[in-house]
């Protein structure tokens, strides 16, 4: 027999409050419908009356199977609940479940609140009680909790018995300041059961200030409690919040949760784990993490030459789980560490069967060595490393020649005698045998200048012959800049992310004492890389 263990998202409400995100009305109805794709419990949409961003959204709130929650406290002192017109907005909104938080810690209670330690009892009490007479759903977020039972246990615990006393369907712990530890959490979620209420109705929520989000909330699960609340990919403010994108594989693929809990996320829906956690990150406009667990495009790359060879004799010997079970795949990426070992499994997963004890191996590695010496790095730039074994094996089409380019950056002032900047390429590239000369402004929706390497990127895309229709849809992503040492004759390293209408996304490398050209050969590379994969004809 398994238990219920229930999901709680609140991306959209706690995950908002993160340094520098701000969530239109649309991404937030985009986010839902990922959420509820997912198939998360409950989808915790905002703070009505808050703000007319959330206030919008429970206008018109999306259709889902997870319960839509409404955010907002309790009621303030010298107000009934019918009569406390913030309370009033949150229960407005129409949703089936409103949560609401609270204050739980005696020194909050008194210093914040200003009032007396019974007062807060029964404004936690009234409030909760006018919800469920209006057959609602009610959550109380017990705020400071931890920290509270830490100073005054017997308070704390009465502050959330007088939730669940009142009809909460759910008490829900909060680590606040995010200092709690397991052990913290593991102590005060059992002395909540011992005193009567139900682990059945307990929730956790925790924040990651030390690290611990996840592994908190995984021992409130151990102790008793049956809801998680989080974000995806850890939103929060501060250090944000449980990472749902780690808590949610961890509870259906490792034991003892696997084996004792059922969520509503099936083992199919796992497998959309990375592409819910790149949409945020796109909506967002925020570089993925790369170390991400499960999610994360290192999550499952193995770089030494004695993983990589055990890697292709059974991959459990150094990967915790299978990465399609949570939509991810593996890599073995190339490096100065490489083997032999690596670069077969890596130019297999290329589609190039290469048998062992072939010169080209040896070659290959060789040149990876000197060029990643030279300040190179193709741990992360798989296009460019594969473009360059393709090279070493004379299978490397010749789609283009560039001959020359230029750019140029002009400073100078506009009508409204203001300091404006303008970049201008011009790339002379040859295709089947005729040259062509492109020129090309940087210049954004806004009128803006969008700096050289865009300039050059435009150009160079601006007339590739016939091969200019299939780099259409090329987009890039990403551009960061490595100084690889110092001095006055430092070497820039380039690193170009790319994407294209058909979902791909790849990377590219260039180094140079010159950061354009460091930029272009990245750039180049880049458009070989997809005239490659799109199978275009030289």
């Amino acid at each position: 027999m398994t238990e219920r263990l229930y999901l709680y998202d609140t991306t959209l409400r706690d995950g908002q409050q993160t340094q520098g995100v701000q969530f239109s009305t649309d991404e937030k109805r985009a986010v839902a419908a990922v959420l509820d794709e997912l198939g998360v419990d409950y989808i915790e949409g905002g703070w009505p009356g808050a703000n007319p961003t959330d206030s919008e959204f429970f206008e018109n709130a999306p259709k889902t199977r997870a319960t839509v929650t409404a955010f907002g406290m309790t009621k303030r002192s010298g107000h009934s609940a019918e009569n406390d017109d913030v309370l009033a907005a949150v229960m407005n909104a129409g949703t089936q479940a409103v949560c609401l938080v609270g204050k739980t810690h005696d020194f909050h209670v008194k210093t914040a609140l200003g009032i007396s330690l019974d007062e807060n009892l029964e404004n936690i009490a009234g409030s909760i009680k006018h919800i469920v007479n209006a057959g609602r759903e009610a959550l109380f977020d017990a705020e400071h909790f931890f920290d509270g039972f830490k100073s005054n246990p017997e308070y704390t615990i009465s502050a959330a018995k007088a939730a669940y006393d009142a009809g909460a369907r759910w008490v829900v712990l909060c680590d606040t300041n995010g200092g709690a530890l397991p052990h913290d959490v593991r102590a005060a979620t059992k002395a909540l059961i011992e005193a009567g209420v139900p682990g059945d109705h307990i929730g956790i929520h925790t924040h990651n200030d030390t690290e611990n989000a996840v592994a908190n909330s995984l021992v409130a699960v151990a102790a008793g409690a049956r809801q998680i609340q989080g974000t995806l990919n850890g939103l929060g403010e501060r250090c944000g919040n449980a990472n749902l994108t780690t808590l949610i594989p961890t509870l259906l693929l490792k034991e003892p949760f696997a084996s004792q809990f059922e969520t509503g996320v099936t083992l199919d829906a796992l497998k959309g784990l990375r592409q819910a956690s790149r949409m945020l990150d796109e909506i967002l406009n925020r570089v993925p993490q790369k170390q991400a667990p499960y999610v994360g495009s290192s999550a499952f790359a193995h770089k030494a030459g004695l993983h990589a060879s055990a890697i292709a004799k059974d991959p459990s010997t150094y990967e915790h789980v299978d990465p399609a079970l949570v939509g991810n795949s593996r890599i073995v990426p190339m490096s100065n560490q490489a083997g032999q070992s690596n670069l077969r499994e890596r130019l297999s997963a290329m589609g190039l069967d290469v048998k062992k004890g072939d010169p080209a191996l040896a070659r290959i590695l060789d040149r990876v060595k000197d060029r990643e010496a030279a300040g190179y790095t193709y741990d992360t730039a798989q296009a460019s490393f594969e473009i360059l074994a393709r090279e070493e094996l004379g299978l490397m089409p010749d789609f283009f020649e560039v001959k020359r380019y230029r750019v140029t950056v002009e400073r100078r002032r506009n009508k409204r005698n203001e300091m404006v900047s303008l970049s201008e390429a011009v790339v002379v590239v040859k295709v089947d045998g005729e040259k062509t000369m492109s020129v090309s402004e940087s210049i954004g929706p806004d009128g803006s200048d969008q700096g050289p390497v865009n300039a050059l990127s435009r150009a160079l895309m601006k007339d590739l012959g016939r091969y200019r229709d299939k780099v259409s849809d090329l987009v890039l992503t990403d551009f960061k800049v490595r100084i690889t040492n110092g001095g006055t004759e430092a070497v820039t390293r380039v690193i170009i992310d790319s994407a294209d209408g058909q979902g791909r996304a790849w990377s590219t490398v260039g180094v140079s004492a010159n950061i354009v050209d460091a930029s272009f050969d990245a750039l180049v590379d880049a458009i070989r890389w997809k005239l490659l994969r799109d199978g275009a004809d030289t």
